[in-house]
């Protein structure tokens, strides 16, 4: 008698589909995997930059004439002197939340914003401090600061950058929303040149406000543990895959009396 050959049934449409998704999402994970290791690569960089910068003594503060070539990103973080004077009239308060502040004030207010115009011309924006929300107005045209020729010591930082989201600036009210130098130009005269990177002051005398001194040096930096979590997703698809692909056959090899019982 001769044994009949059970015909081998070939693969639906549906598994091969569920196939090529799961090696498309292993390619998926081990790419975004190799994206967060990039990442700490350059987050590690920026850190090193920073702390570098950071440390160096305070410079003389780049002159006007060499605003036009001047690299914001290179001058970033750099600890600067300037001399000047402050037009606290022109004040612009931009809005912030403070949440891990270095001093005693927190949470939701306003960095007071004032130009200040250098000896041999020219305005820079320079960051004078937080101040809570409750007491902002008090420092619409800039409360008691500094008058006459003044020295100050900062941090350059580069400009902030606008998203779709942010709102535009509200010139009668003298509020703005990000620290862009270009933006607060529109508070300025036409005409008047202004630095392509703010200052931040070094902080004053506890419990002064503005409340100086809360440029942010740390960063966070998890991208290690992103990176692991991409690839362990990585090694278990196709261990997952393997397994349901048994299944499968094992499913296929049943005898029809096995498959019913």
């Amino acid at each position: 008698m001769i044994e009949a050959v059970r015909p081998q049934r070939r693969w639906s449409l549906g598994q091969i589909s569920f196939v090529v998704l799961m090696l498309v999402l292993m390619a998926l994970f081990i790419t975004l995997g190799n994206w967060q290791v990039q990442r700490l690569g350059e987050k590690e960089a920026l850190i090193a930059a920073v702390e570098e910068r950071f440390d160096q003594p305070a410079a003389a503060f780049p002159e006007q004439g060499s605003w036009a070539g001047l690299d914001a990103e290179a001058l970033d973080y750099r600890p600067v002197t300037a001399t000047g004077t402050y037009d606290h009239a022109r004040t612009v308060l931009i809005f912030t939340n403070l949440p891990d502040p270095v001093g005693r004030y927190g949470g939701v207010g306003y960095w007071v914003m004032a130009p200040f115009t250098l000896e041999d011309g020219g305005v820079v924006w320079v960051n004078r401090g937080f101040v809570p929300e409750a007491v902002a107005e008090s420092y619409a045209d800039g409360g008691d600061g500094p008058q006459g020729t003044t020295t100050i010591e900062g941090v350059a930082r580069r400009p902030e950058q606008p998203n779709s989201f942010t709102p535009a600036s509200d010139l009668d009210a003298r509020r703005e929303w990000v620290r862009d130098p270009e933006r607060l130009a529109a508070f300025l005269d036409p005409g008047v040149p202004v630095a392509p990177v703010t200052i931040d002051l070094v902080a004053g005398p506890a419990g002064e406000l503005p409340q100086g001194g809360e440029t942010q040096i740390t960063f966070p930096n998890r991208h290690l543990e992103y990176a692991g979590t991409w690839y362990l997703f990585a090694a278990i698809t196709p261990v997952m895959l393997g397994f349901w692909i048994w299944r499968q056959r094992k499913s296929r090899n049943l005898a029809p009396e096995e498959k019913g019982n």
